[in-house]
């Protein structure tokens, strides 16, 4: 006799057959897309749009998010093969690739940090940094820090490293004793930046000003969409439906201010002026330029950050591996 459970196996074994045999096809599941994504960061406001809108299944795929705790767990996780893509840096994911493993990268944004200062503060230029306490959000290698310093030698004659009091730590922390008044002035992160203009702090430098001093032609997307290579050669048209479904998300964030309703929850935005700024510096980082010009732009800065932090930076490689960009306009 048929256990129930027999019974059971029996039939969903069957049911593509009986599907067929009535004429309806069975419905193949959509192909996943795994996004990593940080708690806090901008990746899950495009992701929620790209649910809320159905536009992930607009594309035939269904985007699943990843929650990681921080960036070393995004990293591990996307070595590891767990995600099909994070949100990562260009200098990071070149390393990769020279080092031998296949990533593609797919900009995200070109917003970037700046160096913040209070309102009434004194500091004007780069020069008025001499003396002062300046707080650096990441470590010694992080990319606008080494920017920072090499333009405040370039147009200033000022090495901030002997010639600043300098203190290192996490983006929250260096922002918060900006806050407190125990820094002068503190290089953070976009995020960090747009809350602080907010409080009526204001901007001495951003990022996208000295990358054009170093040669860029416009607003360079330092961040994107870190495609695992598997993914990219082994699915690529799913690869390509995300990349559509992304744009299509940001267009609508762009184009209709009622979108924002669905990203507002997550920005843990404390007032109205914080919203703004939020929403003002994440629609200016959008990328509109054509791919060649970002490649363009992006080997500029990586022979500068070659030569400004050399292989404990960049690793051994001498250029951007020649098949790391990936257009989202095309499948490939």
């Amino acid at each position: 006799m048929l256990s129930r459970r027999g019974l059971l196996a029996g039939a969903l074994a069957g049911a593509p057959v009986l599907a067929a045999a009535l004429g309806r096809p069975a419905e193949a599941a959509s192909p996943v897309f795994r996004l990593g994504s940080l708690p806090f960061g901008t990746v899950a406001w495009e992701a929620a749009v790209i649910k809320a809108r159905g536009l992930d299944t607009a594309q035939g795929f269904s985007l699943e998010m990843v929650k990681l705790a921080g960036n070393d767990a995004a990293r591990i996780a996307f070595m590891g093969g767990q995600v099909d893509a994070i949100v990562g840096d260009l200098l990071w994911a070149a390393r990769l690739g020279n080092e031998g493993r296949k990533v593609r990268f797919i900009p995200y944004s070109t917003t970037e940090g700046a160096v913040m200062v209070p309102g009434d503060s004194p500091i004007r230029e780069l020069r008025d940094l001499a003396g002062k306490r300046l707080g650096v959000a990441g470590g010694p290698l992080d990319k606008n820090w080494l920017l920072l310093k090499a333009q405040a030698r370039d147009a200033a004659d000022l090495d901030l490293e002997t010639r600043a009091e300098l203190a290192y730590g996490a983006p929250p922390l260096i922002t918060l004793k900006l806050e407190q008044g125990a820094l002068d002035a503190a290089l953070t992160y976009w995020t960090y930046c747009a809350r602080l203009e907010a409080k009526g702090f204001r901007r001495l430098i951003g990022a996208d000003d000295i990358m054009r001093a170093f040669g860029a032609t416009g607003s360079v997307a330092l961040i994107g969409y870190l495609v695992d290579g598997a993914s990219a050669q082994n699915r690529p048209e799913v690869v390509a439906a995300f990349a559509r479904a992304s744009r299509a998300a940001k267009d609508m964030l762009a184009a209709d201010p009622g979108t924002w309703e669905i990203v507002r929850p997550l920005m843990t935005a404390e007032n109205e002026a914080t919203y703004e700024a939020l929403k003002r510096d994440f629609l200016a980082g959008i990328p509109r330029r054509p791919i060649a010009e970002e490649r363009g732009d992006g080997e500029r800065l990586y022979a500068v950050m070659q030569r400004l932090g050399g292989e404990r930076l960049v690793g051994t490689g001498t250029a951007l591996p020649p098949d790391l960009y990936l257009d989202a306009t095309r499948n490939g």
